[in-house]
């Protein structure tokens, strides 16, 4: 069983799905990922989501991002849209949070798979314990990044 299941518009979109990949992996969160087109595939779209037993969807796509939309369509589990840059940005930022009363997908930043991934780590941490520990841990870690910065700055700068 996996708990993340990953489905890519196309094989280009791997850098952004690997970053969602890291974080699943640093928190232990089972995983699956597939590449299906909204467009050229969207049979195999529907049987992968429809099969899943997957609790979480994150789906990546570029230019239309219909992706995230149809994977939505088929669960009413949660989605989280990941849209993924390309020479018009904006097509796939708003393809992801425009979506239609009924059918709502969670939408990250452009190429922001991590941030994808530690959303549906959250999600999946609402009835585990040990989860929302690693979560506070990891929020912890990068508040220690942000402030060994700070000092960072100030020494390079001569403050």
């Amino acid at each position: 069983m996996s708990e993340v299941s990953i489905i890519m518009g196309s094989k280009s979109d791997l850098p952004v799905a690997e970053k969602a990949i890291n974080i699943l992996k640093k928190f232990d969160v089972s995983f699956e990922i597939n590449v299906a087109s909204a467009h050229r595939t969207p049979h195999r779209v529907e049987e992968l989501v429809t099969k899943s037993d997957a609790k979480v969807f994150i789906a990546i796509a570029g230019l239309s991002a219909a992706l995230p939309g149809v994977v939505a369509s088929f669960t009413t589990k949660p989605v989280i849209g990941v849209p993924v840059s390309g020479a018009i940005n904006f097509d796939a930022l708003l393809s992801v949070v425009q979506m239609p009363p009924g059918i709502p997908v969670a939408a990250v930043g452009i190429d922001r798979g991590d941030n994808a991934a530690t959303l549906a780590v959250e999600i999946l941490s609402i009835g585990d314990a040990d989860l929302q520990k690693k979560l506070a841990a990891y929020r912890k870690e990068q508040a220690d990044k942000v402030i060994a910065d700070s000092e960072k700055v100030k020494q390079d700068v001569g403050c």
